[in-house]
């Protein structure tokens, strides 16, 4: 992936759609399918690192004034 712009996680999110419908198809040689599953599987890690990130901020974001952190689940709205 040298020289490539690093796509931010909507973009990344986009490009392993498409990826799934193209492999989905079932059409696309071989070769040309491992190349797109290792190029998923790489998106896949990017964004699972992004929204670990994100979860951390949040986490963050929500302390208390004590700063003990008060983890809650996001949209529970029980």
């Amino acid at each position: 992936m040298a020289g490539k712009k690093k796509l931010d996680f909507e973009g990344a999110m986009a490009r392993l759609e498409e990826i799934v419908s193209l492999l989905e198809r079932g059409d696309v040689p071989l070769e040309k399918a491992m190349a797109l599953f290792e190029e998923g599987a790489k998106l896949l890690r990017e964004c699972t690192k992004q929204l670990d990130e994100a979860e951390q901020k949040v986490v963050l974001l929500t302390a208390g004034a004590s700063e003990e952190v008060m983890e809650e689940p996001f949209g529970d709205d029980n």
